[in-house]
């Protein structure tokens, strides 16, 4: 995602704001939230991605990015605000730490936290980038990790594909299936949690980058093909097929970006944005074929030039939430505006809850360093006018606790964002 990042933002660095009164009041409603730095030391370039959820204990786990050395799943508890590291990648596989950062590490935890019944975290490990042009090392694979909170051990569940890295990890523990989506060439592969052996389905199969896999009502999984079907795997029969979508979501080969859906309580739906376009769908997966019903749920934002990082999600509450950036065209300050915005299905109303915002300015001193320059990685963040820090380039994650808290997560600094509902729109 970062490549994607750095074509739509980069250029966007410390955009000073259009001169504004001191008493300035901001033309939008704000959802704010309480920032807290993600655990220094866990993470190389203040950046993290998909990787957030809330565990059966009631603490947020989050997965980091410890570019050329390592990864890490970190514990944070909302109670105390205190953070701890319960996941080591290199411990957990047997790995050392490299001395110089190298593109054979394992340094990202890219994958969404899949929590299963039972409370156990499922995580996978994928490469970074290459850390100077001596850098020339092959990278080995990723390695998909489980972690219990309950009991605190972790295991190693192996490596799906050499040479590639994990980008998305469901289990199904009922079945005893895991199910992995593969990068850089996007493999759909399927775990024996027995057998603790992997195999393809269809070792022709590709997936759409950054796919997830979902598990519907009859416990067949469900992914998005790289030509935008669904596919359709049942493990009672060993089946499987792809079903054509209904049109309306899109084409593999347009711009809209990758795809995010999200399942519904009865996992019979699942609703799905493009990262450009912030158009809600939602698919039928009750439907035998051999065309996939999907219906307009209209838009969850106006504006321009949207940006959804993956962070479409079905709350605790049974409605739809995702961030979206867009451009700030208020002329209060500049730059962009990341809103939190939720759709109700049962009233089909959607509402833009806020600009995201952070009570809490001192959370990261953003000052200069020691050498009198800007701290590295910490161009993530803008100040409005009224003096309120947004975020600027790109949030990554969201999840919705089950007291009604929201959980993101924005880079630059990495920083995680608690959202109290009361505080909402």
């Amino acid at each position: 995602m970062r490549t994607t990042l750095s074509l739509y933002v980069l250029a966007l660095l410390a955009v000073p704001a259009t001169a504004q009164p001191k008493d300035a009041k901001a033309p939008f409603h704000y959802a704010m939230g309480t920032a807290y730095h993600i655990l220094p030391g866990t993470h190389t370039d203040e950046s993290g991605y998909f990787s957030l959820n809330e565990g059966h204990n009631g603490k947020i786990y989050v997965g980091t990015a410890a570019y050329g050395f390592n990864a890490y799943l970190i514990e944070f508890d909302p109670k105390t605000g205190k953070q701890r590291v319960v996941l080591d990648v290199n411990k957990v596989c047997g790995l050392t730490t490299p001395e110089k950062p190298t593109y054979a590490a394992q340094s990202k935890i890219h994958t969404r936290n899949f929590v299963a019944p039972s409370g156990k975290i499922y995580v996978g490990s994928k490469q970074g980038y290459r850390r100077g042009k001596d850098d020339t090392a092959d990278y080995p694979g990723g390695y998909v990790m489980v972690f219990d909170p309950a009991t605190e051990k972790t295991e190693n569940l192996g490596m799906p594909f050499k040479g590639e890295g994990v980008n998305d990890v469901t289990a199904d523990e009922k079945a005893g299936l895991v199910y992995v989506v593969t990068c850089e060439d996007h493999h759909w592969m399927v775990l024996d949690l027995k057998t603790k052996k992997y195999r393809e389905p269809d070792a022709n199969l590709r997936v759409t980058p950054y796919a997830q896999t979902l598990v519907d009502h009859k416990g067949r999984a469900v992914v998005l093909s790289r030509d935008f079907k669904l596919v359709r795997f049942d493990p009672a029969t060993n089946k499987l097929e792809q079903l054509a979508l209904a049109p309306g979501v899109g084409k593999a080969d347009d711009k809209l970006g990758p795809a995010c859906w999200a399942l519904t309580a009865d996992a019979k739906s699942a609703y799905l944005v493009r990262m450009s376009d912030s158009t809600l769908y939602r698919i039928d997966l009750t439907a035998d074929g051999p065309m996939v019903p999907v219906a307009d749920c209209g838009k969850m934002l106006g504006g321009k030039h949207h940006d959804s990082r993956g962070s479409l999600i079905v709350g605790t509450d049974g409605k739809v939430h995702a961030l979206f950036r867009q451009d700030n065209e208020t002329k209060f300050g500049t730059g962009y505006l990341h809103h939190l915005c939720t759709y109700d299905p049962t009233t089909k109303a959607h509402t833009d809850r806020g600009v995201l915002g952070v009570k809490n300015a001192d959370w990261f001193d953003f000052g200069p360093g020691k050498d009198g320059k800007p701290k590295p990685w910490s161009h993530g963040f803008h100040k409005l006018p009224d003096g309120v820090y947004t975020p600027l380039h790109a949030h990554m994650a969201l999840i919705q606790a089950k007291d009604g808290t929201f959980y993101a997560t924005i880079i630059y600094p990495f920083t995680l964002l608690k959202i109290d509902p009361k505080d909402l729109k």
